[in-house]
């Protein structure tokens, strides 16, 4: 089912969370652990990350650098496929431009129509970490509205191979980012209002937010994005603070403000065990008042644990 019929067939907000892949090499049971401890709450769908190569250098004993791809958490495709016929949740991957060709894109969109996977997260993915700046693939996409524009022709029925006899199409409900805060490569939030509205106008269906903690910067957000003609669902990301690091962590890899509150009380805490309490009071108010301003959906970045979300949706749900 498509996540947009979720929420138009729901009076209340639901509750949707998301995923790491494992690293390579470990089974996907840690996958399942997490999903086993949220699933009473009836999650709406499960977003899976996707991660793209990283480059490596081995020495060799003459001196010579070898230059080593690898994918450190490969597997999104198969753990969707797992999750929605294991728990019959819908299962959402993220798509991404780094890393693919536009025919590899093209691939993957055609495993996941074969799997019943009825929706996709699209993202232009971040720059790994040996680039500056992130580059495409060699005849891939530089644009999170180019690759919105290759699902929306498959769902037209229209292939990159254009002697294709009577391709079928696909019907894929296409999620984009949002950022209450300004993405960070962004001049400034009109700029980047006015490229989220031409993902929208390409054909994206619903917006999942990066992760906040002022309500405020959510709810600015969205009347900015309502002034602006885009009138898609508005997912809320968060995420729950649990330890004292992610004071200086969060900002600086997610460019986002941490309330002066938050951190005054976490600089409080002794223990790691006093850091969750005051992380999870945090979190229970934040949902408390985005359920009341009439939210859709929470949307939870678990980061692969489940406690203390756990913690948070037995108080509000």
């Amino acid at each position: 089912m498509k996540l947009t019929e979720h929420l138009e067939n729901s009076k209340d907000t639901l509750f949707s969370m998301e995923i790491l892949p494992p690293l390579k090499g470990q089974g996907v049971e840690s996958i399942y652990k997490t999903i086993d401890e949220l699933k009473e709450f009836n999650p709406a769908f499960i977003d899976v990350t996707y991660h793209r190569e990283e480059y490596t250098f081995k020495k060799h004993p003459n001196g010579l650098l070898e230059k080593r791809s690898t994918k450190k958490r490969p597997g999104t495709v198969g753990i969707c496929a797992a999750i929605k016929y294991k728990y019959d949740i819908e299962a959402i991957p993220h798509l991404i431009c780094g890393g693919f060709t536009k025919e590899e894109t093209e691939n993957a969109l055609i495993d996941l129509n074969f799997l019943g996977i009825d929706n996709v997260l699209a993202l232009r993915g971040d720059p790994i970490k040996t680039e500056r700046a992130f580059t495409p693939e060699p005849d891939g996409h530089n644009y999170t509205t180019d690759l919105i524009k290759q699902i929306v022709d498959m769902n037209n029925g229209v292939y990159m191979d254009e002697e294709l006899s009577n391709p079928i199409s696909s019907d894929f409900c296409i999620g984009v980012a949002g950022y209450p805060e300004k993405h960070f490569e962004a001049p400034n939030m009109k700029s980047d209002l006015k490229y989220l509205k031409k993902k929208i106008e390409e054909g994206a269906d619903y917006i999942v937010t990066q992760m906040f903690f002022n309500n405020k910067h959510y709810f600015d957000f969205v009347k900015l994005c309502r002034d602006e003609g885009i009138t898609v669902p508005i997912i809320p990301g968060l995420k729950t603070i649990t330890t004292k690091s992610q004071l200086n962590v969060l900002p600086r890899f997610f460019h986002l403000e941490i309330p002066e509150e938050l951190s005054d009380e976490i600089e409080k805490c002794k223990t790691k065990e006093e850091v969750n309490a005051v992380g999870v009071e945090w979190g229970v108010q934040q949902a408390k008042e985005l359920i009341e301003f009439g939210v859709p959906c929470l949307h939870y970045y678990t980061m692969g644990r489940a406690k203390t979300t756990k913690k948070i949706l037995e108080q509000i749900f």
